[in-house]
């Protein structure tokens, strides 16, 4: 992958960073009913690791599968899907409800993994993912011993990926747990989630733009 390729994936990290669906706002509402910062710290680890495992399922599989045939069915399924999740984020008059705030690591972990998913996380890194030159399928062997380097490389990505997404979700939770609260951010929620549906929409449409 190309250095344009990393700083992107880890740019998307720092924009699910600040995307408080993603689970710092879970890890701020948790410190201030402790009345502790370092309940707060204690979240984020498990958070990430959910949102680490939610990437770096699309991540590996897309990167395992860098044939120019598999590479554009990829995108034109991403593609579709991104813009069909997003239009239906955008739509829908529901909002993900907050799990109750006494989880375990491993129950934080798994609640995030859901959100992550749910959100379309992973799905946010196919247009980069898939702009990385694709190469032609050569013999059979060959393609089968070149699809475990790939699904490295795809878990190398969801690594730099969350590595960001932890450094900017961390430092967005301490500012409000020290400054603001958690009753400043219930206008800010509605349209963070909105922005998140619409930059589904384009990333699936800067996807199929791509595959044609």
């Amino acid at each position: 992958m190309t250095g344009v390729t990393w700083a992107a994936l880890a740019g998307l990290g720092a924009f699910h960073g600040v995307n408080p669906a993603m689970g710092w706002l879970f890890a701020v509402a948790r410190g201030l009913q402790e009345r502790r910062r370092a309940a707060l710290l204690g979240a984020l680890p498990p958070i990430a690791a959910g949102h680490l495992a939610s990437v770096a399922v699309v991540a590996a599989l897309v990167t395992a599968t860098r044939s120019a045939t598999a590479s554009t069915a990829v995108a034109i399924g991403g593609g579709v899907l991104l813009v069909g999740f997003g239009l239906w984020r955008l739509l829908s008059e529901r909002h993900f409800r907050w799990a109750g705030m006494r989880l375990s690591p491993p129950q934080l972990a798994a609640w995030s993994f859901l959100m992550s998913s749910a959100h379309g996380a992973g799905l946010m890194l196919l247009p980069v993912l898939l702009a990385e030159p694709s190469v032609d399928a050569g013999p059979h062997a060959g393609h089968l011993a070149a699809a475990p380097a790939g699904a490295l490389t795809g878990l190398a990505a969801a690594g730099v990926h969350t590595v960001a997404m932890l450094g900017v979700a961390s430092a967005v939770a301490l500012l409000v747990y020290q400054v603001f609260g958690v009753g400043v951010l219930r206008r800010a929620w509605f349209n963070v989630d909105r922005l998140w549906a619409g930059v589904l929409v384009a990333a699936g449409v800067v996807t199929l733009i791509g595959a044609t």
